[in-house]
């Protein structure tokens, strides 16, 4: 029986859809047959069949099949039984199918909620982790699925001790072990996470996934500081009666052997930050005061738990710099993160740069006055770090980079900040994947800069041509190449490259007029990969913006190949590409006016399906499309406006979510110039095209204001007898508030 079971668990788990299917010669579905007897062998005496039969169902929870939807009480009321099995594995499997169910469905729960609470909370203080951890997922979910928080507010004096007592580090936690890594120590190559780089993208809404740690392993500990995160975010300051004075208790020990409770009540400081800071925001100078001297603790997980939980609170404590008082704790700080970041234990520096990361990203141009110290600190951990922890400062130059731009364009701060990274940068081959995230940070820089890093340019342009040409040719012939074929090195160094043509602009039209760039670029913009496409249609747009001139022998190649990418059956393979390419046309198109004639209806005709169906299209590829639509418009409006009937109110729409900038402005010389050329063939759309003016916020252009004034002010003549007042009582009254801008 055991052995028949183990195999059906297997089955359960590889292929559970098959079970639910019809197969030929049988007159049930595979579960419909088994799923009673599953359901029986959760009552066996024998604990092997118990925790295998119910393994096997909750396989189909998130599935949910009809057989399993019509035997749920039965399954729930086996659940309840088995909640109180003496064998911990069949415990944790009843908390599984608890955490999966309010998950899929949490109706199944609501009439048995209050007993479910009860038996979570006790198995989330389970002598077995496994089960303790099983349990703590329970909360997150609940908080998730939007049930009724009153019913858990009931129990939050029972459950917040509980999940603070777990926060506290267990004796065989593997940070423990690790806790002691010696900064000195080189690492081994298995303890380097392997780092993706995420391809240039031009628009509103990034694809990154976030950079997800696998190396750090989820536990009880990590799971009670989440679900006390999320509870916050739910209760607010209501469970800071019962968790501070817990605290408070911790933090007041002082003896070595309690380090761990202290470094616990730190970590729920930080994971309570955000969710209860109306209560905490009057003592947050006092909180800071309290955790800066631990920041020299002698316990390297209290230094490195402190830098984070300081790093939680960092927006507050930028949001003092005005005063006297809150700009000294600023200083401190910033000053502690900078000493942590050079300790000699491994946990700690990485905890000190993310830490660092993230107050610069807040402070921003406020790190002016601190530049040199924070870059002699930085660039001294770049000379002491092993190869984990030096991707960690690469990051926190480019952020520092990102945050204060042209300030760090001085020579006393280049002279600190440059030799370092050159210096590495000649001693790394081009098949070195070391380079990946000094080509990231040398991105930030250029584009921080600007014309100050044309010093830097001419060999760092070379040598990313260089790479990418070596890489083309591994493609196709790694021998010859002498290198095996990495994507990545091409995607990173047409980044810089953009990175290079944002910061240069024109400058960087001695660099490319000596090089391929533009036969390299092409094929780059032909490849197969996603990643690199994406890259190049990038580079692409920003060479179109910086040097056009250099583009010009290959721009119908460029624009084919860029309007390929927008065509219908490519958007379902990638979107990303469709957007960079669509962003390219159209800057492509403001600086060469005229000659992307040829080219302008086969882009317009991709371009309108994606406004028609703008719902189930990404956001920044909807707007691109608008965008560069309406710069075609603007260059070629004799082309664009005989076919205005067909996209004009869709177009209106997307305009109208766009944001004010310069790109929409451009985009309104378009709608303005179509408008002017086929006034009859805009006029049933006329309504739109109001809303879309008063999507405006500020329209800083003058030139833009009058266009407008002008064309609603004709409509308004050609519409006699009522036809305007007419069209105004369809609007809104925003809209015709914000119309009365513009003289109508």
């Amino acid at each position: 029986m055991e052995g028949a079971l183990d195999t059906l668990s297997k089955i359960c788990e590889d292929i559970p859809h098959e079970l639910d299917s019809d197969v030929p010669g049988l007159s049930e579905r595979p579960i419909d047959v088994f799923l009673p007897r599953l359901l029986q062998c959760f009552q066996s005496p024998h604990a092997s069949l118990r925790k295998l039969s119910l393994g096997s169902v909750n396989q189909f929870i998130m599935l949910m099949p009809s057989a399993l939807y019509l035997s749920m009480d039965q399954y729930l009321q086996g659940l309840f039984v088995l909640s109180h099995d003496p064998v911990a594995e069949v415990r944790k499997l009843v908390c599984a199918a608890l955490v999966q169910l309010i998950e899929v469905n949490p109706s199944f729960l609501e009439p048995h909620l209050k007993n479910v609470i009860e038996f979570m909370l006790q198995a989330n203080k389970d002598a077995d982790d496994e089960v303790a951890l099983e349990a703590c997922e329970f909360w997150s979910e609940y908080c998730e699925a939007q049930l009724n928080p009153e019913l858990l507010r009931e129990f939050l004096q029972q459950l917040i001790p509980v999940l603070l007592s777990n926060m506290v580090y267990a004796d065989d936690d593997e940070s423990l072990i690790d806790s002691e890594e010696d900064g000195s120590v080189p690492d081994r190559d298995q303890d380097l996470k392997p780092r993706f780089h995420s391809s240039r993208f031009h628009g509103s809404e990034d694809m990154k996934d976030d950079d997800d740690d696998s190396l750090n392993i989820w536990n009880l500990r990590k799971c009670s500081a989440a679900s006390l995160d999320v509870l916050s975010t739910v209760y607010g300051d209501e469970i800071l009666p019962t968790l501070m004075p817990l605290v408070q208790a911790k933090l007041s020990t002082s003896d070595d052997g309690s380090w761990k409770e202290r470094e616990a009540a730190v970590l729920a400081l930080g994971a309570i930050a955000e969710g209860c800071i109306r209560g905490l925001y009057p003592y947050i100078a006092e909180i800071v005061e309290f955790l800066l001297p631990l920041l020299d603790n002698k316990f390297p997980l209290l230094r490195s738990i402190t830098c984070w939980t300081l790093s939680r609170f960092s927006k507050f404590i930028v949001q003092g710099i005005g005063h006297q008082k809150g700009y000294e704790q600023f200083n401190k700080v910033l000053m502690g993160l900078l000493r942590r970041i050079l300790d000699t234990n491994k946990r700690v520096q990485e905890a000190a740069c993310s830490a660092f990361a993230t107050l610069e990203e807040e402070a921003a141009e406020e790190l002016t006055p601190h530049l040199e110290i924070i870059l002699q600190h930085l660039l001294c951990a770049y000379g002491r770090y092993q190869k984990r922890n030096l991707r960690l400062v690469y990051d926190a130059i480019g952020t520092l980079a990102e945050t204060v731009g042209g300030e760090l364009n001085q020579p006393r701060y280049l002279q600190i900040l440059m030799p370092p990274l050159i210096a590495k940068w000649q001693q790394l081959s081009d098949a070195d994947k070391d380079l990946f995230p000094l080509l990231e940070c040398f991105t930030s820089i250029a584009q921080a800069l600007e014309n100050g890093f044309s010093q830097f340019a001419q060999p760092i342009f070379q040598r990313c041509i260089k790479i990418i040409q070596s890489q083309q040719l591994a493609k196709v012939d790694p021998s010859s190449a002498g290198m095996q074929y990495e994507k990545e090195f091409i995607v990173c160094s047409l980044d810089l490259l953009s990175g290079l043509a944002e910061g240069l602009g024109s400058g960087i039209e001695s660099l490319v007029s000596q090089s391929n760039l533009r036969d390299q670029l092409l094929q780059c913009c032909m490849n197969d990969s996603i990643d690199v496409q994406q890259s190049a249609f990038a580079l692409f747009g920003d060479l179109a913006r910086a040097c056009p001139a250099y583009l010009h022998p290959c721009l119908s190649e460029f624009l084919n190949v860029a309007a390929k990418q927008m065509s219908t059956p490519k958007l379902t393979e990638s979107i990303s590409v469709a957007n960079n390419a669509c962003w390219a046309i159209g800057e492509l198109a403001i600086k060469v006016g005229q000659e992307v004639s040829p080219y302008v209806m086969t882009v317009v005709s991709s371009i309108v399906p994606i406004l028609q169906h703008a719902e189930g299209v990404n956001k920044s590829l909807v707007e691109n499309s608008a965008i560069t639509l309406g710069r075609l418009a603007w260059v070629c409006p004799e082309i664009v406006s005989p076919h205005v009937e067909h996209f004009m109110q869709e177009w209106c729409t997307a305009l109208s979510m766009i944001h004010d900038d310069i790109e929409k402005e451009d985009a309104f010389h378009g709608l303005c110039a179509i408008v002017r050329t086929n006034v009859s063939g805009a006029l049933n759309s006329l309504g739109y095209i109001c809303r879309a003016i008063a999507s405006w916020h500020v329209m800083r252009s003058e030139d833009l204001h009058n266009e407008v004034c002008h064309i609603l002010l004709g409509y308004k003549q050609i519409l006699k007898d009522g036809g305007w007042e007419q069209c105004l009582s369809t609007l809104e009254p925003q809209v015709k508030e914000r119309l009365s801008n513009y003289g109508v």
